[in-house]
């Protein structure tokens, strides 16, 4: 079990666990077809060429193409998910934190005092995702980049996509009974 180093006087209120598992998002159902079209025409490609020098750089040259059409179908959900399972949550009477023992047991965190925004993303099933501050990008529907530096905010938007976990705001993904936490939080910030 990962548990986090506490302030003084800090107590843990509840704790979770990341969902376990693939999760498909909307967006997926672009991306996983235009990686399965760009890895199935690599496969053409690299089927169809004889054995001469020019059809040897065809071929290494589709290889990357290939690889790329692997991973958008199936690879980065599976990184994910792996990823996903060493993240655990935790709200203490000072705190949200999330702590990666993936990366050598990293916890980010943000103080109850200076959330700077609380959304619920509640499933049918109860479970849900609570975000702590306001989605950002263009598949989001939020996308206000800082500075006038609109190249920085697409490559984070693209990672985003790629890999959900690459989202730059701290949230906690798919809880169970995601809306007592999230009114937990809201009981925090009131008091």
């Amino acid at each position: 079990m990962i548990t986090p180093a506490l302030l003084t006087e800090e107590r843990i209120l509840w704790e979770g666990k990341a969902f376990r598992g693939i999760i498909f998002r909307p967006i997926d159902l672009f991306l996983v077809p235009l990686s399965l079209v760009f890895g199935g025409l690599s496969l053409v490609w690299i089927g169809s060429a004889e054995g001469t020098a020019e059809d040897l750089i065809l071929k290494l040259g589709c290889l990357p193409i290939l690889i790329f059409g692997l991973y958008g179908a199936l690879g980065r959900f599976v990184i994910d998910a792996s990823i996903r399972r060493k993240i655990a949550y935790f709200v203490t009477n000072k705190r949200v934190l999330i702590v990666n023992s993936h990366d050598g047991s990293t916890a980010e965190w943000v103080g109850i005092d200076s959330l700077p925004s609380l959304e619920l993303d509640e499933r049918p099933d109860g479970s849900g995702t609570i975000r702590f501050g306001k989605s950002v990008g263009w598949w989001t529907g939020n996308f206000t980049p800082e500075n006038g530096r609109v190249l920085d905010q697409l490559e984070s938007d693209m990672d985003m996509i790629w890999q959900p976990m690459s989202d730059p705001t701290p949230q906690f993904i798919r809880i169970p009974n995601a809306r007592s936490v999230y009114e937990l939080i809201q009981s925090l910030i009131k008091q």
